[in-house]
């Protein structure tokens, strides 16, 4: 890991990109307090054109994304696209949609679906599918967890972009699971656990209770590309928040 391999994931600023002129500001800002790259969600209906511009003119990478799920069935090769436009090689999905959320048959039709999706972008388009866990992937049918049906049921083009706040969360050691994923996970999800009045809550890298030496390590050994950091709720200003983050990874170094 260095500085160039550590973004910012929009969706922590998501209340902030919502227009064009929102974007290329907070793009601004996120360059301002030393990030190097970013990945793309949560943002407004925006011009992928001026995406890339505003990018661009920050000095910013976009490592990799979140986009719909009808969007990888209905719209993968315009999808595909706008992802050479910005020289991104990695299409994330941030959730298992709702209808496959039925237990093991639900997981085993989203991993073939998912295979497929997978391997078209691989073989077509050279870009890498990845997927983004929460916390109910590690509810247990009949002895097997939802992210086991999905790891070894899925092609090995299927990428993860293991969320490592998620996978505590749902009871799963976070290094032993980027061990279990190494060789397919190319982005990697950063945030921190606290507990505060005996409720966890999202905090910044280094302000929790994750063990994130270890966790950085294991993430080097196993060739993680891309180190994204995220946090879905902050109690004080997200930019803050970010830069929180930034600077505990660049102490780690």
């Amino acid at each position: 890991m260095n500085r160039s391999t550590i973004a910012a994931q929009m969706y922590t600023l998501r209340d902030f990109t919502k227009t064009a002129e929102d974007l290329r500001s907070t793009f601004q800002k996120v360059s301002a307090m030393g990030y190097e790259a970013i990945q793309i969600s949560g943002i407004g209906p925006i011009d992928p054109k001026l995406v890339k511009e505003y990018a661009d003119e920050a000095g910013l990478a976009i490592c990799a994304t979140h986009v719909s799920w009808d969007r990888l069935v209905s719209d993968l090769d315009a999808l595909a696209a706008e992802h050479k436009l910005w020289n991104c090689k990695n299409i994330g999905l941030g959730s298992l949609p709702e209808k496959f959320r039925t237990g093991q048959e639900g997981y085993r039709e989203f991993a073939k679906l998912m295979s497929g999706i997978a391997v078209t972008l691989k073989e077509q388009h050279d870009l890498q599918f990845v997927y983004h866990n929460h916390d109910f992937e590690f509810e247990r049918f009949d002895g097997l967890t939802g992210m086991e049906i999905l790891l070894t049921e899925s092609d090995p083009a299927v990428g993860f972009e293991l969320d490592l706040y998620w996978v505590q969360a749902g009871g799963g050691s976070p290094a032993e699971w980027i061990r279990k994923v190494a060789g397919r996970m190319q982005v990697v999800h950063l945030k921190d656990m606290a507990i505060v009045n005996r409720k966890q809550i999202f905090a910044e890298i280094g302000e929790g209770n994750m063990n994130y030496k270890e966790i950085i390590n294991v993430c080097r050994e196993t060739g993680v590309e891309w180190f994204v950091v995220e946090q879905d709720v902050c109690r004080r200003d997200p930019f803050e928040s970010l830069e929180i983050s930034l600077r505990y990874l660049l102490d780690t170094l």
